[in-house]
């Protein structure tokens, strides 16, 4: 893996790290680089409240505050950030607060990558406007001194749009701690968790690509079609 001089990783929910990341976070930060999880929300509307039911709409994001440090313990992070938004709202906050928000946070680190989603590819409104926010923040930076943006996309187009993705991470040395990570936050992973641990024991290749591969894309700024 490439040697970064700090890594900044930007979602706005716990649990979003634990699929698509993890490996990749757990791999830089044994190899010594430092890295920030910034995690813009709790998650608080989570749908998952158990079957039988564990939480309340009150209690969630408590849960899920637990649930996320429990990941990040997992993944060896010990510079964890929560950032304070609601859940489900972000489309609605004020673009230019969202974006300084990020700004401070690459102002204060100085990374050489950041992590996000790929604005247009990543599904969620949450996801949609973290992702338009990150790209803003990187983009008033000077070509020659920007950090790299790596992004997760994983909308039905994605394939068709921007091919395949260009960077592609062997993580199967980070398999515990990812799988770790995605146990941590059990209230709402419970499900996938199952079958992929079902298909990791029978060696089933698309089960397996969960703990050995992480893929993303460099963000074009060629075509750069954020407002």
């Amino acid at each position: 893996m490439e040697q970064e001089k700090h890594v900044l990783v930007i979602f706005p929910h716990p649990d979003d790290e634990a699929f698509g990341v993890s490996g990749t976070i757990s791999s830089f930060i044994k190899q010594g680089t430092p890295l920030t999880y910034a995690c813009l929300t709790l998650g608080e509307m989570g749908r998952n409240l158990g079957t039988p039911t564990f939480a309340t709409r009150e209690s969630l994001p408590g849960i899920r505050k637990q649930e996320l440090l429990k990941a990040a313990n997992a993944m060896g992070i010990t510079d964890m950030r929560m950032m304070g938004l609601r859940d489900k709202t972000l489309e609605f906050e004020d673009d230019e607060a969202m974006t300084q928000m990020i700004s401070d946070l690459i102002e204060e680190l100085d990374p050489s990558l950041v992590i996000s989603f790929y604005p247009g590819y990543s599904v969620h409104p949450d996801h949609e406007a973290t992702a338009r926010a990150v790209v803003r923040a990187v983009r008033k930076i000077a070509p020659s001194e920007r950090p790299k943006l790596h992004c997760l996309a994983f909308a039905n187009n994605t394939y068709d749009d921007l091919g395949h993705p260009d960077i592609e991470r062997n993580i199967a040395d980070a398999k515990d701690e990812k799988l770790n990570a995605m146990h941590a936050h059990i209230s709402q992973t419970a499900r996938w968790l199952e079958m992929i641990e079902e298909g990791i024991k029978v060696n089933d290749p698309e089960a397996l690509k969960w703990v050995t591969t992480e893929q993303f894309y460099s963000y074009d700024w060629e075509n750069d079609l954020v407002e």
